[in-house]
């Protein structure tokens, strides 16, 4: 019996993240620190600095290896928040987290948030705009952080409005993913700080858009070799809730089921409410990758 060749085997390069470089021998768990009060699943359980302090402190001992921090609601039909409200939110827990010897992501996609962030200590920029906003590139482009290249079509406010419509998903993301790439790499900035996310949930077919996407996840990403580092944000999104007919915050056995499938398909970060839980489901895959690949042929 031959031995079984997992896709993970095609392990993206190091990621230059602020003070870390982020190695992907094994998926690695971001953990969501919301400090909003209307976030989709989890808005207002952290909105003081107390609760998000001692949420971020929960998270690094169930395992995470990131913590991103957002200061502002992206989900379907969220309003904008004002740039000082979003400062006074982020930076004081940047940092205050700064000495946690962890890496900080910040979602956002406003350059000065950006700007100010990276001053505190933060180490990767989450961006579901894909810097596309005027001066964001600017914002990062003489630091050393990480950069979060994301998907969306449309805008939060509106993006779910309708019926998302694409010709070939799989493809329309990944050529959107390789121009941001482009973009990134003409204005110097180097390879090894560049991840993308193909989006999930922001302007896509509940069901249709984004189970396709989960199941070509490779194909989301521009074509290299190596390959950049996929960012897989699926917990406990309406994707999950669409087959398993839960609401958001009993979504937490198939945001993990989503989290496995992505790790097999190479995903190199997984972006997780529930950190416990996906720590454990992942050493359990990590083990029967293990076993399967340095398993002999058997008679």
């Amino acid at each position: 019996m031959a031995t079984v060749a997992f896709p993970f085997a095609h392990i993206p390069e190091p990621l230059q993240c602020g003070r870390f470089k982020l190695s992907f021998e094994r998926p690695l768990v971001m953990g969501i620190l919301n400090v909003t009060p209307d976030s989709f699943s989890d808005g207002g359980q952290f909105a003081t600095r107390g609760d998000a302090l001692r949420q971020a402190e929960r998270m690094l001992l169930e395992g995470a290896d990131i913590i991103d921090i957002g200061g502002e609601s992206t989900r379907p039909g969220a309003p904008p928040v004002p740039l000082d409200e979003e400062l006074e939110r982020v930076i004081p827990l940047v940092e205050q987290l700064r000495g946690a010897n962890v890496p900080l992501s910040v979602d956002t996609y406003k350059p000065e948030v950006m700007r100010q962030a990276l001053a505190a200590g933060a180490d990767l920029i989450n961006d579901i705009w894909g810097f596309r906003m005027p001066g964001a590139v600017d914002a990062v482009r003489e630091s050393d952080c990480g950069l979060c290249v994301m998907h969306m079509l449309g805008e939060p406010q509106s993006m779910q409005l309708g019926e998302p419509a694409y010709g070939d998903v799989v493809s329309e993301v990944r050529q959107f993913l390789e121009e941001r790439v482009g973009a990134l790499r003409q204005a110097g900035i180097a390879r090894d700080r560049i991840s993308v996310d193909p989006g999930f949930g922001f302007g896509k077919a509940v069901v249709e858009h984004n189970y396709a996407l989960l199941a070509c996840l490779p194909d989301t990403a521009p074509r290299a070799d190596p390959p950049y580092p996929i960012l897989a944000g699926m917990s406990r999104k309406s994707m999950i809730g669409a087959v398993t007919g839960r609401a958001a915050p009993e979504r937490v056995a198939g945001s993990i089921a989503a989290a496995v499938c992505a790790a097999e398909r190479g995903a190199a970060i997984l972006r997780v409410h529930d950190v416990a839980p996906t720590v454990d489901a992942l050493k359990v895959w990590v083990a029967l990758r293990n076993a399967a690949n340095h398993a002999g042929p058997r008679g």
